[in-house]
C-alpha cells in the first residue's frame, strides 16, 4: 500500500519496558476516511429528515419536527465519532474502510474520555476554516497528531496489531546453578525473566537483573549474564547439548 509506505513507523516503550511499533496514518488516508464518514453522516441526516417530516410531522407538528431534526443533526455532528472510536473497534466506518483505528499513544484502546476530548476539539482544529489548524498540527508533529490528538494523547494508526520489537542481542551466559536455594515462586520469576527478556530494551534487562544482586552478587552486564545462566540451569539442569538452543526471536544466550 503506497499510503502505508509513505507514513512512518513509531516505536513506543510501554511501562514494563516492552517496545511496540505503531504505524501512524498520514494526512491523505485520514482525509479519505473523513470524507467517507462525512458522506455517511449526510446520508443519515437526510434519511432522518425524510422520516421526521414525512411521517412524524403530522403527529408532532412542524415546529417540533424541525427541533427534532436539528437535535438529531447536532447529535450526529458531535457524537458520531465518539461512539465509534470509544467502541470495541476503535474506529468509525470511514476509518475502518481505510483500515485505520484510533489508539492511545501507549498502544491501548481509546477511553470514552479520550474519544470525547479529541472529537470535541475538532472545532478548534477546524479554525479558521477547512481544518487548517488541524492540518498544520498534523503535518508538523512526529506522529501526525492534530490538536485534539495531542490533548487526548491519542494517535491514528493502521489497524494491524502492534508487534513487540525483538532486539538483535546475544548474551554469552555460562550455565550455572543458583548460589542459594530458591523458592518455587522465585524459580518461576527467574524463568519468566528468561522468557520475557527478548522483548525488553537493554536498559530494562539490566535494571531488572540488578534487583537480583543478592543472588548474582553482580550488577550491570555481568549481573545479567549470571542471572541468565541461572535461569538456563533451572530450565534444563542437566546440560544435554554442547550449546543451548536459541530462544524464540533474535535474542539468544550462549554458554
Amino acid at each position: 500500500m503506497a499510503a502505508a509506505r509513505a507514513d512512518t513507523l513509531q516505536s513506543v516503550e510501554l511501562a514494563d519496558g516492552v517496545e511496540i511499533q505503531l504505524r501512524v496514518a498520514g494526512l491523505a488516508v485520514r482525509s479519505m476516511a473523513f470524507m467517507i464518514d462525512l458522506l455517511i453522516r449526510i446520508g443519515v441526516d437526510i434519511a432522518a429528515a425524510i422520516l421526521i417530516f414525512g411521517f412524524l410531522q403530522s403527529v408532532i407538528g412542524l415546529e417540533m419536527a424541525r427541533g427534532l431534526s436539528l437535535l438529531f443533526a447536532f447529535f450526529m455532528e458531535w457524537f458520531y465519532n465518539v461512539i465509534f472510536e470509544a467502541g470495541a473497534k476503535g474506529a468509525t466506518p470511514g476509518q475502518r474502510s481505510m483500515k485505520l483505528r484510533v489508539m492511545s499513544v501507549t498502544g491501548g484502546p481509546v477511553s470514552l474520555a479520550q474519544a470525547v476530548m479529541r472529537n470535541f476539539l475538532r472545532v478548534v482544529d477546524f479554525m479558521p476554516g477547512l481544518y487548517l489548524t488541524g492540518i498544520v498540527c498534523l503535518l508538523f508533529t512526529k506522529r501526525f497528531q492534530r490538536l485534539g490528538d495531542l490533548v487526548a494523547n491519542t494517535v491514528v494508526t493502521y489497524a494491524e496489531v502492534p508487534q513487540p520489537v525483538m532486539p538483535n542481542v546475544e548474551i554469552r551466559a555460562e550455565r550455572r546453578a543458583p548460589s542459594q536455594v530458591l523458592t518455587r515462586e522465585e524459580q518461576a520469576a527467574l524463568l519468566q525473566f528468561l522468557e520475557r527478556a527478548p522483548m525488553w530494551a537493554d536498559e530494562r534487562r539490566i535494571e531488572l537483573s540488578s534487583l537480583a544482586q543478592p543472588l548474582t552478587r553482580a550488577v550491570g552486564m555481568e549481573g545479567l549474564r549470571r542471572l541468565c545462566g541461572m535461569a538456563m540451569w533451572l530450565r534444563d539442569p542437566e546440560e544435554k547439548r554442547a550449546a543451548p538452543p536459541p530462544m524464540k526471536g533474535a535474542f539468544s544466550y550462549r554458554s
